[in-house]
């Protein structure tokens, strides 16, 4: 018998006369979580996201093409992935954007080469936000894959500021992820980067070299 057999045969052998009690988070979050209105939570995840080279604009529902396509003409941006059947897909087609639309519609497998070397810019939703981290949840789908948000050097993200939670227990069950969890979701933070042993930082090593999140406020009627 190995070593590892032997731990492994102790570890599954050994007897628990008693579960430990589940710590009571709920409670918890209810005496010390923040208790902020929206303009806070804004604030809060705008410096955030700022501090660690995150493009933000605040813009409002009915705005927001505008706003995004005079970004992509100050970039130089000659086209935009957007996904498959989707609602500010459909919105942003009817502006007539000078600028070439391309839809995620293929298998990786038939258009890898186009997708890692033509592609400007991607734009997806973001399906909410933590303020309390600066963190982007992105809940990737058939109709946004998880590669729209990983392989463009530029990423657009589209946030709803009403979806913006104060810490990640609030996003968690007010959200109720543990109903429906896709198989990658993620908490982005800001643009790609990585440092050397020298700690030089990069930007785009793996993933985006610039995100661009346009906070999208309701507007009034």
């Amino acid at each position: 018998m190995t070593a590892r057999e032997s731990i492994l045969n102790c570890l599954r052998s050994a007897s628990v006369s008693q579960k430990p009690p589940l710590p009571d988070v709920s409670s918890w979050y209810a005496k010390h979580g923040r208790n902020e209105d929206l303009s806070l939570k804004v604030s809060r995840l705008r410096k955030a996201l700022e501090e660690v080279k995150t493009e933000v604009y605040e813009t409002t529902d009915k705005e927001w093409p505008e706003v995004l396509l005079k970004i992509l003409a100050s970039k130089g941006l000659k086209n935009l992935l957007i996904g498959t059947d989707t609602e500010h897909g459909a919105v942003l087609e009817k502006c007539n954007p000078n600028i070439e639309l391309i839809y995620y519609k293929e298998p990786i497998h038939e258009w890898q080469n186009q997708l890692f070397d033509s592609i400007d810019a991607s734009l997806t939703r973001a399906r909410g936000a933590i303020a309390e981290v600066g963190s982007l949840i992105l809940w990737p789908s058939s109709s946004e894959p998880r590669l729209m948000s990983l392989v463009p050097s530029v990423h657009f993200a589209l946030l709803d500021t009403n979806n913006i939670h104060a810490d990640f227990f609030s996003a968690m069950t007010s959200e109720k992820w543990v109903d429906a969890l896709p198989t990658n979701a993620l908490l982005v933070c800001g643009p790609s980067k990585t440092a050397d042993i020298q700690q030089t930082l990069a930007y785009g090593a793996h993933g985006p070299r610039e995100l661009v999140v346009l906070l999208c406020h309701p507007q009034k009627e």
